[in-house]
């Protein structure tokens, strides 16, 4: 009988450390730290995060960017319903970050032809804006999975929430 398929085998890997590094560790001779809780972790399709677009009041703020999901509702008055980066919610604004860019072509997850520049600024408004400020809530399903179902494999466990490198050594 044949095994998942290495799809499924990466998402329930990457559900699996999401789950563990938010656990407790414990070294010899230490207490176990508390576990530190988040918001849960998920997966998000197109359509899912376009619903937290800000446009409910009640609803919070997502976007995505490198297909990481940010709970962005804190920065209301910048992403919110009129503010001037509404355009990047509900969905995943890499391009549009990564040129600064609000033009409506720039707005998706599709970095194809960026420059070295643009990719550098990319990953500097990536960590010190969005992963410094924002919770992560989830990912993409694109930054797990490739279009035809096969692993991403650029996708980063380091990236996980709670997820801390130092603790697995």
């Amino acid at each position: 009988m044949a095994g998942p398929a290495p799809g499924r085998r990466l998402v329930a890997l990457a559900l699996i450390v999401a789950l563990a590094a938010g656990l407790p560790t414990a070294r010899a001779g230490q207490a176990p730290r508390p576990a530190e809780r988040g918001p849960p972790v998920r997966l998000f399709t197109e359509e899912e995060l376009a619903r937290y677009g800000g446009e409910e009041e009640d609803q919070p703020i997502y976007m995505a960017v490198k297909g990481v999901v940010f709970d962005v509702t804190s920065g209301k008055e910048f992403y919110g319903r009129g503010a001037p980066y509404n355009a990047l919610t509900g969905k995943d604004s890499t391009r549009g970050v990564a040129k600064m860019s609000l033009d409506p072509a720039d707005l998706t997850h599709d970095t194809t032809g960026l420059t070295a520049e643009e990719l550098e600024s990319l990953d500097d408004v990536f960590t010190r804006v969005y992963k410094a400020k924002y919770p992560i809530v989830g990912y993409t399903a694109r930054r797990i999975l490739n279009e035809d179902g096969s692993p991403n494999l650029d996708f980063k466990p380091e990236d996980q929430p709670h997820f801390d490198i130092k603790d697995e050594f």
